[in-house]
């Protein structure tokens, strides 16, 4: 069977609370041998470490930027004592998931801004990669990254979770160090420039992820009108992610054993922690 590495998804959701056990050993029985997951505020905190300590996956610390109305700086400071707390805890990868949305209406741009130049400054701090939210987002945060840890080629690491901006903005976050995360979004068809740039963008440059539950595969996803018909809507887990990456392998006619240990080395650069936990060496 071959070994998949889901650099994204929220096994601390609502939605997969009740079961998330057998959730997560039906994604291991699928192949998907390691999850990441970010917290997403600080009362998640410890229900993402929990969680990757009795999986054998890894975790990030941060305060999303949809979470950052209802943040208050001690909740950054909450965050650099549990970076600090946690720095000899190999199963910590990153800082994340941090960022900023410019496409949920209402969200205030400039105390976005805030929690994310704040966190940047964390990873910075503590040598820590970033898993980024980007959503009609990406100049800013690349502005920002540029400002805080420089231009240069190999300035951070971390990846760009979801991405889905031009080419041009691709080549910026790679040229930077990172990694861009591809899911459930690029197997629709009409996802024209989304696979577009998957399939054009250097092997190198793609993480494979899910988002659980969030962002469903379309054989998941059902339209209103299904839904009001009593369809219901599928639940996305990381057990989607190897039919995510055939989609993916196919848009790139690329052999699924290759694609899978190319993203999983990849994952790898942009989350150095994660190898030695790939080879069992962390408790």
């Amino acid at each position: 069977m071959l070994f998949w590495l889901d650099t994204h998804c929220h096994l601390d959701a609502p939605e997969l609370a009740a079961d998330v056990d057998p959730v997560r050993q039906q994604a291991r029985a699928a192949g998907v041998g390691h999850c990441v997951l970010p917290a997403v505020a600080v009362a998640h905190f410890e229900a993402v470490r929990r969680l990757a300590h009795r999986h054998g996956d890894s975790y990030a610390l941060g305060i999303h930027p949809l979470y950052t109305p209802q943040a208050a700086d001690t909740d950054l400071d909450q965050l650099a004592q549990a970076l600090q707390a946690a720095q000899a805890d190999p199963r910590l990868v990153a800082v994340g998931e941090i960022g900023l949305d410019g496409f949920v209406p209402g969200l205030d741009m400039a105390r976005q801004q805030h929690f994310y130049r704040a966190q940047l400054r964390l990873a910075r701090q503590f040598d820590l990669p970033v898993i980024l939210h980007v959503r009609r987002s990406a100049d800013l945060l690349l502005a920002a990254l540029r400002s805080i840890g420089g231009a240069g080629a190999g300035a951070w690491r971390g990846i760009a979770h979801a991405f889905n901006g031009s080419f041009q903005q691709a080549e910026a976050f790679v040229h930077l160090g990172f990694k861009l995360g591809f899911g459930g979004a690029l197997t629709y068809d009409r996802a024209l420039q989304l696979r577009r740039l998957a399939t054009e963008l250097p092997l190198e440059a793609l993480v494979l992820e899910t988002d659980a539950p969030d962002i469903p595969p379309h054989w998941l996803y059902r339209t209103a009108a299904e839904r009001a018909a009593g369809l219901p809507q599928g639940r996305n887990t990381p057990a989607e992610l190897p039919r995510i990456a055939q989609v993916l392998a196919e848009l790139r006619g690329l052999p699924l054993a290759d694609l899978a240990e190319a993203t999983t080395r990849n994952a790898c650069a942009a989350l150095p922690r994660l190898e030695p936990l790939l080879a069992g060496a962390a408790p």
